[in-house]
Formats: C-alpha cells, structure tokens, sequence
C-alpha cells in the first residue's frame, strides 16, 4: 500500500491509484466476501433465493455475505498481517447463522475468487458437510431471504441456465459439483 492513493472512499467501495514506475494504473477495491456451498446429510444444497435491489429480480444464491463490514476495518486488518483466511472463515459461520439459521460444525475452505485486474474484490468459498440447525435466520434489516434446498442436478442446471446471477460463484459451484465425480 506505499505506492498507493486512495482518491475515492465510500462505506464499501474505494477507487486506487497506484504508482508503477512512470505510470499510474487505477483500480476499484471492496473488502473480500464468503460464500458457501452447504451439502445437506441427503446429498442436495442449501441455497437461498432473494429478491436483489440491484437486479431488479429473484436471484438463487450461495449463502454468504461480506467478510468485513467497512474499508475503514479492512484497511485495519491488513496493516495487522492477519491471516485472512481465518477471518473469512469466521465469517462464513457467521453469515451461515444469519442466513440459513445453521451453525457449520464441520467447515473446510474450497476457494478463492479473484474479481479481475481492475476490481480488487475476492470472494472465498467454504463447504459446510456437516452443521446444526438453529432456531431459525437472523436476517439484518431489509434482508428477505429464504432457504430452499435442492438437488444438485437442480443446482447446476441454475448455474448453467443463468438463474444463479453471481456468476463467479455458480462457476465455483460447477467445480465443486465436478470435483464430486472425481
């Protein structure tokens, strides 16, 4: 972060400049975030379903969320030389009670998606085989998700057919169901 120069900062959203050699290259940034593919004990997903503000649709989702909540606090945990794995592991038990009203008890890490070259926003991906049901969601203010289960045969036909909009997790997605077969 020497080089760098921050010369837009909202609550989650930077834009960077930052200096090599004799030019500038300039990028946007977000805290990272964690997604999780939970099998059930019947073999099928535990995924959500919600209605998306910025797609202006229902969306079928990998449960997750962010793994630190402002700039202001990664800006902290990266000076700290943490590992962040282990914070976004933390993270996904807890977006995991929050959203699908689980606690993982048996959680191991699968990915990381890196976001591209001008966008730094990498989001870590987790599978939960193994988790104790809870009382139910803890759903933040304004969020309306539900959780719905299905197959995995379902799953990647919502990866494939676009019903699935993150794109990047219904690729990993499609990796982990390919790994299965392995």
């Amino acid at each position: 972060m020497a080089n760098q120069q921050i010369v837009y900062q909202g609550k989650i959203i930077e834009v960077v400049h930052e200096e090599m050699g004799e030019r500038t290259i300039e990028y946007g940034r977000r805290s990272p975030g964690v997604r999780m593919i939970i099998v059930t004990p019947e073999k099928k997903l535990l995924m959500t379903k919600e209605k998306r503000r910025e797609l202006e649709t229902i969306d079928y989702r990998l449960p997750g969320g962010k793994v630190i909540d402002t700039l202001e606090e990664y800006h902290t945990f990266l000076q700290s030389g943490k590992d962040i794995n282990d914070v976004a592991k933390n993270a996904a038990i807890r977006e995991a009670k929050e959203e699908v009203g689980i606690e993982p008890t048996e959680i191991a890490y699968f990915h990381t998606s890196k976001c591209g070259a001008t966008f730094e926003w990498d989001l870590f991906y987790f599978v939960v085989t193994k988790y104790e049901k809870l009382e139910g969601q803890q759903l933040e203010q304004g969020e309306n998700i539900e959780t719905i289960e299905i197959s995995f045969e379902e799953a990647k036909k919502m990866a494939l057919d676009g019903r699935m909009q993150e794109e990047r997790s219904a690729l990993v997605l499609l990796r982990y169901l390919n790994s299965l077969k392995s």
